[in-house]
């Protein structure tokens, strides 16, 4: 009897959803504390939040036009194996192949024109020039230009109640402070659903002049 064994050939765009998100919060939820961060410099630190300037970084991303979880499953199927990295062999014939990026933290969901984007931030290893290109149309490499951001961490579920609460805190916090905002709050989360609510870091980050 022919066995036809599929099982090594699923990417992350084969799974039923619900079990690529369970797999991907015990992924993320385990391997959180290890993950690549974007580098970043504190430029001031009050008792609510911190200053910080970023520079530029390389993201995939996607719009949440289908919902959270279908985006968070694209943009995680990229970074599986759902991307086409191109190199040269004795400069003339191309060679395709796919490979797996590491996945960083945090991630991130920002509002533009009316439009949640989220976004997976790239290991530093890789740059416009060099990284896989996804294979979906509704995945785009994108380079985050670098800017100054509010930051307020903060734990327990990334829930947009959660979110517009310590967004609408920072937001007053930095008004007091006469720190002058340029645009929405961008949602950060670093851990997975699977990691206890009281364990789990979150950031509101307001880009500032």
């Amino acid at each position: 009897m022919a066995v036809n064994n599929t099982d090594d050939a699923l990417t992350g765009s084969d799974l039923p959803l619900k079990y690529l998100i369970t797999l991907v919060a015990l992924i993320w939820s385990t391997a959180a504390m290890s993950l690549e961060e974007p580098e970043y410099t504190i430029l001031k630190q009050t008792a609510e939040y911190e200053i910080r300037k970023y520079g530029d970084q390389l993201a995939v991303e996607a719009f949440e036009t289908g919902g959270e979880d279908r985006a968070f499953s694209l943009l995680f199927s990229y970074i599986s194996g759902a991307n086409v990295l191109n190199s040269k062999v004795d400069m003339t014939t191309p060679v395709t192949q796919s490979i797996k990026v590491d996945m960083t933290a945090p991630v991130t969901q920002e509002d533009i024109n009316g439009t949640r984007i989220m976004r997976f931030f790239l290991p530093s290893k890789f740059s416009m020039e060099n990284a896989p290109i996804p294979t979906s149309d509704a995945v785009k490499l994108v380079i985050v230009h670098g800017k100054t951001y509010a930051v307020m961490r903060y734990s327990g579920r990334s829930s947009d109640q959660n979110f517009s609460s310590k967004a609408r805190k920072l937001i007053d916090a930095l008004e007091r402070d006469g720190v002058e905002v340029s645009s929405a709050p961008i949602k950060a989360t670093f851990n997975g659903p699977l990691t206890p609510f009281f364990l789990r870091r979150n950031e509101v980050m307001i880009p500032i002049n």
